[in-house]
């Protein structure tokens, strides 16, 4: 019996390329996400093993009424995420901050909770849960406090998630990514704000090795744990002084 995999986010970026890359490793994988179009041509590429299911992670009685359609869950990837307009702390606004923090935060927290509670129930109990971080889990870019905020706030749950599941067969993992090239970071490549003021373009690379790195932690035995990782761009702007 294939083991099941859930990817939130799956309609697009980083979320398409870690499905699909999980369902070619044998995985049956549901993908989640806002936009219907955009998940079913995720179905579409995924060979018959990618199933599809419109869902806000934000909304927890939906979560709980998706998680609770599900017979077993052996993977969740928490890769849902938005951002916010760049902006300066004294202009950010409420509604922009509480967007950002309900779905990269609270999305996250909700659906890790309910693959947690099924993760304990169902035989052979235990599962593996991935955190889709940043780069912004260590350090701020100008004008993103929403953004970094969640995402610091990701590595809490990160622990948290792996001291609670330790009983259990339970692991979690922080994946932190840094300029994988999706749309969302196609103005990397234009020149993008650094703390100094300046405009710099950034080195980007290949989505799919994200997604590589996602499978070979998904398949490794509940007895190794992966607390954290870190793939980014070579040479940009994270290590060291600009």
């Amino acid at each position: 019996m294939a083991q099941v995999a859930v990817v939130t986010g799956g309609g697009s970026g980083l979320g398409r390329e870690m499905a699909l890359a999980l369902a070619a490793a044998g995985y049956d994988v549901w993908v989640t996400g806002r936009t219907e179009e955009k998940l079913r041509e995720t179905v579409e590429l995924g060979g018959g093993r990618v199933d599809a299911a419109v869902l806000d992670v934000a909304d927890g009685v939906a979560v709980r009424e998706f998680f609770g359609g599900l017979q077993r869950v052996d993977v969740l990837v928490n890769n849902a995420g938005t951002g916010s307009p760049a902006a300066g702390v004294q202009d950010v606004r409420e509604e922009d901050w509480r967007r950002v923090v309900d779905t990269n935060l609270t999305g996250s927290f909700l659906c890790a909770q309910a693959a947690f509670d099924l993760m304990l129930r169902q035989e052979p109990k235990g599962g593996r849960i991935i955190n889709n971080g940043s780069i912004s889990a260590h350090v701020p870019r100008p004008q993103g406090i929403a953004y970094t905020a969640s995402k610091h706030a990701i590595t809490g749950l990160t622990k948290g998630l792996e001291l609670e599941g330790r009983a259990h067969g339970i692991t979690a993992c922080q994946i932190d990514i840094g300029n994988a090239a999706t749309a969302m970071t196609a103005r990397m490549e234009q020149g993008v704000l650094q703390p100094d003021g300046s405009i710099a373009v950034e080195p980007t690379f290949d989505p799919k090795i994200v997604a590589d790195f996602v499978v070979r932690i998904a398949q490794l035995p509940t007895t190794v744990a992966v607390p954290t990782l870190t793939v980014m761009a070579a040479g940009m702007p994270y290590v060291g002084r600009g």
